[in-house]
């Protein structure tokens, strides 16, 4: 699952609310334990890798589909629901946005104390892969967000994140070791952010007169990029439109939301009885847990699973968001007693709607998908941020300061 890309990420403000976060955290989790127990961790950190699937990874928990927003809260969730249960997984989270990047050698430190990973060569390659996206390419991101991921095996992938306040425009960075052979040599599996024409990368492949000369100079070795990227271009607009989705493998993921035939043998399937509308969503969790890489290309796609918290392209479904995180609890809890039958209904689900895909060949109407889901919105539990807005304009103000030290409830 190598890529290597570019794609612009517009600068999106705001918060992600506590009730979106905290489903956030439990979909990111029970995806990214389906891959490790499916594939493996080395294919985790594949996909983590590519920024394709990441994008979509964010867009199917719920998150806007196309901002700069989705790297920080994809990050902060996997680091919150795979932490805790870091040495069963085998897998470690750290790093982060601001003052939690400044923590990474510290935390990389403290996991190779509990295990049997070189510590010291884990920092030197945080700091030099931060080195490189913030200094080495002179493309006018300055770094804010370093994560990174490592492996029991000592395998790692990190994504960095970048700002540039003048453009409004962030650049997401992609790194796996799997695909690094030297830190000064086209060493990215992706860059992620708006081309901005020529640039200065002293990790281009092609670099080598320049580098040599630095050194001469400097004695220090400057460090490099990519030769080669391919293109993820996401747009300004913040609704979904047409242009957005693969229309065809819309149709398909839809047909289980509204063809009863279909519906009856895709819930037959997965052994359990669900909703047509947690079909379609379980659909999309199933391709971002076995799709293969080219099945990526349209991010945007993926928000039909639920929604976005800015309403765009509908609001987030709660009782549907709901309803797949506790198929997929209930699927991950039966294959750690030995029973997978769950669990693999998601990899049948997944070959099934390919099949309805290519022998069908239906082509979904966006623009009536998304009045669809608009109009059943309500009906669905359907939530945004604007609607937290407007219930604290509502609510009456406290009496006394005194209940400030209690905590409000939240759902």
């Amino acid at each position: 699952m190598k890529r290597s890309g570019i794609a612009d990420l517009p600068l999106h403000g705001g918060r992600v609310p506590p009730w979106l976060a905290t489903r956030m955290t439990t979909l990111g989790t029970a995806i990214a334990e389906s891959v490790i127990h499916h594939h493996g961790r080395s294919a985790f950190l594949s996909r983590l890798s590519d920024p394709f699937w990441f994008q979509a990874f964010g867009t199917v928990m719920g998150m806007d589909w196309h901002s700069s927003g989705i790297t920080t809260s994809v990050m902060g969730a996997l680091k919150r629901g795979l932490n805790p249960r870091a040495d069963e997984l085998g897998l470690y989270i750290c790093g982060g946005r601001g003052e939690q990047s400044r923590r990474t050698p510290d935390e990389l430190r403290r996991v190779a104390d509990r295990t049997s990973m070189d510590g010291d060569a884990l920092v030197r390659t945080s700091r030099l892969t931060a080195r490189i996206d913030n200094n080495a390419i002179a493309d006018g991101f300055q770094i804010y967000l370093h994560s990174f991921v490592v492996t029991a095996e000592s395998e790692w992938a990190i994504v960095q994140q970048g700002m540039n306040e003048g453009t409004r425009l962030a650049r997401r960075y992609h790194w796996h070791s799997a695909a690094v052979r030297d830190f000064t040599a086209d060493p990215h599996t992706a860059i992620v952010g708006e081309s901005r024409g020529e640039i200065r990368n002293l990790v281009d492949g092609r670099a080598r007169p320049a580098q040599r000369a630095l050194l001469a100079i400097a004695r220090e070795d400057p460090s490099r990029t990519l030769a080669e990227v391919r293109r993820l271009e996401m747009p300004a607009h913040h609704d979904v439109r047409r242009a957005d989705v693969n229309e065809r493998r819309l149709g398909a993921v839809l047909a289980l939301a509204h063809e009863r035939e279909v519906s009856d043998f895709a819930s037959l399937l997965l052994l359990e009885q669900l909703g047509p509308r947690t079909l379609q969503s379980l659909a999309l969790i199933a391709e971002m847990v076995h799709g293969a890489p080219t099945r990526f290309a349209d991010p945007a796609r993926f928000s039909f699973a639920h929604g976005g918290k800015d309403g765009h392209p509908f609001p987030v479904p709660l009782q549907v968001y709901d309803e797949s995180l506790g198929f997929l609890r209930r699927a991950l809890g039966a294959a750690k007693l030995g029973q997978t039958e769950k669990l693999h209904g998601l990899a049948r689900l997944d070959t099934f709607t390919r099949l309805v895909e290519d022998r069908l060949s239906p082509h979904a109407d966006v623009d009536a998908a998304i009045a669809h889901e608009r109009a059943v919105s309500p009906s669905l539990g359907g939530r945004t941020v604007f609607d937290d807005r407007k219930l604290r304009r509502q609510a009456p103000a406290p009496r006394s300061s005194q209940l400030e030290l209690f905590p409000r409830g939240r759902s």
